[in-house]
């Protein structure tokens, strides 16, 4: 059986290649049998029962050239890949893809790719450089923070019987009014606020302060031109308040006794010891994990590795396309990214350029490297690498990897496990010196409070 895609490679300048793809006659009668038969299943014709229409009917029917472009749009992507990993490329940005003309039966559909490619590197030492590398430590400011944050964990509640103060908790009741009329959305019971949190309408919690509980209140405030609901944006309105309970945050004393409650531990001084320890720990994994990025940069310094713009360019728009893709799930799509960044996207494309360079340049370096020392992962590492996702998925390593395999996936794991061995072998014949001391960070800039939503 012939390979569905067999793939010629161009090199072009300033690190862009072309693949000249063909996609096999039995591929895609392969591809048009699969199309026709998913297409019957939803076709109506008389003489056959609804998703029993046989594929040659449908190919009739339809138009083996209708067939096959739909064949072609549902299969492009998974050719993409094999020529990918037919032609061993590995490739940074958006491809340029030019289609053939529809081929007539037993004839290959040819695919016409352009894209950019990792740049060459050409080592120099790499062997033995030397690289900063800072000692671990836990600063007293650190371990106060963290024993802050468990008095803060600690903190309780209770209602008290005085007016209400910023930083206090009140429980209410509300109507809002606009020219009289309640609104939607306007209403609220056994709403709890926290004074000063700037967390409702400007002008909203300092209308409150000093309220106790009983108190009947009426709060004017206008709604800000931007606000969410435009019905409201930028109208006066009015709540009528009913303060039913003031609660204030007290927070434990830090001593004995937290550490007693908080963790188990006999004295403070032992709690600021484990503080301590944890703190140190986490950043002893920091401190290696910097010492390798270190250690790569340091080999870079050696080497010769020419980047084009346009690459550069390209490998930026992945890293912010990849950023956005990860806010996305966290519920921030790009355009109330690029709100709450204050940039526009060419600006943050040109922000990123930096980084983006100094990515290829670690990649082309770790590539340098394994083709130098031909480093090559066994089926025992590659096997061990799929273990934790096996389990999720409830296969072997051995299943999961013919699954990566089929899917044209697996080079990818080996190539990453790969780049890996490289950075564990430059850190091993690395020499670490001291780190020069770190510059004091800038105090960070107000941002003074949110506008509720």
């Amino acid at each position: 059986m012939p390979a569905a895609v067999t793939t010629t490679v161009t090199e072009l300048p300033e690190s862009r290649v072309r693949l000249d793809a063909q996609i096999s006659p039995q591929e895609l009668d392969q591809r048009i049998e699969q199309t026709a038969r998913a297409l019957g299943r939803e076709m109506k014709m008389p003489g056959f029962r609804k998703g029993k229409v046989p594929t040659q009917v449908v190919i009739q029917r339809m138009g083996r050239e209708a067939v096959l472009d739909e064949a072609i749009r549902q299969s492009l992507g998974r050719w993409y890949v094999e020529a990918l990993g037919e032609s061993g490329v590995s490739p940074v940005g958006d491809p340029d893809l030019t289609l053939g003309d529809l081929p007539a039966a037993g004839e290959p559909l040819t695919l016409t790719i352009e894209l950019g490619v990792r740049p060459l590197a050409t080592l120099g030492a790499y062997k033995g450089v030397e690289a900063p590398k800072r000692e671990p430590a836990a600063g007293e400011d650190q371990i106060d923070a963290e024993l802050e944050q468990l008095r803060e964990r600690m903190a309780k509640l209770e209602t008290v019987e005085q007016a209400a103060a910023s930083g206090d908790f009140v429980v209410m009741d509300y109507v809002g009014t606009l020219d009289g009329e309640p609104f939607d959305g306007g209403t609220g019971n056994d709403q709890v606020i926290e004074l000063g949190s700037g967390r409702l309408i400007p002008g909203f919690e300092d209308q409150l302060t000093g309220a106790s509980a009983g108190d009947e209140r009426t709060i004017e405030v206008d709604f800000p031109g931007d606000y969410g609901a435009e019905h409201l944006a930028g109208k006066p309105a009015q709540f009528a308040v009913s303060v039913k309970e003031v609660r204030r945050k007290l927070v434990p004393e830090l001593d004995d006794q937290v550490a007693s409650d908080a963790a188990g531990f006999d004295t403070l001084a032992e709690l600021r010891e484990d503080v301590a320890a944890r703190i140190r720990e986490a950043d002893e994994q920091r401190v290696e994990s910097e010492f390798r990025e270190s250690v790569l940069d340091a080999v870079a310094e050696q080497a010769t590795v020419e980047i084009p713009d346009a690459l550069i360019d390209a490998r930026a728009k992945e890293l912010l396309d990849r950023m956005l893709h990860q806010l996305e799930h966290q519920g921030i799509n790009r355009e109330l990214y690029l709100q709450i960044s204050g940039k526009s996207e060419e600006d943050l494309l040109a922000d990123g350029r930096g980084d983006a360079q100094q990515s290829l340049v670690r990649e082309a370096i770790l590539a340098a490297v394994v083709e130098t020392e031909d480093i090559q992962p066994s089926d025992g590492d590659i096997l061990d690498a799929l273990q934790s996702s096996a389990a999720r998925e409830n296969l072997t390593p051995e299943k999961l990897r013919s699954r990566l395999e089929k899917a044209g996936r697996l080079d990818d794991l080996i190539e990453d496990l790969a780049a890996r061995a490289a950075v564990e072998l430059l850190t091993e014949h690395a020499t670490a010196v001291p780190a020069p001391p770190a510059s004091p960070e800038p105090a960070e800039a107000d941002a003074g409070n949110a506008e509720p939503a």
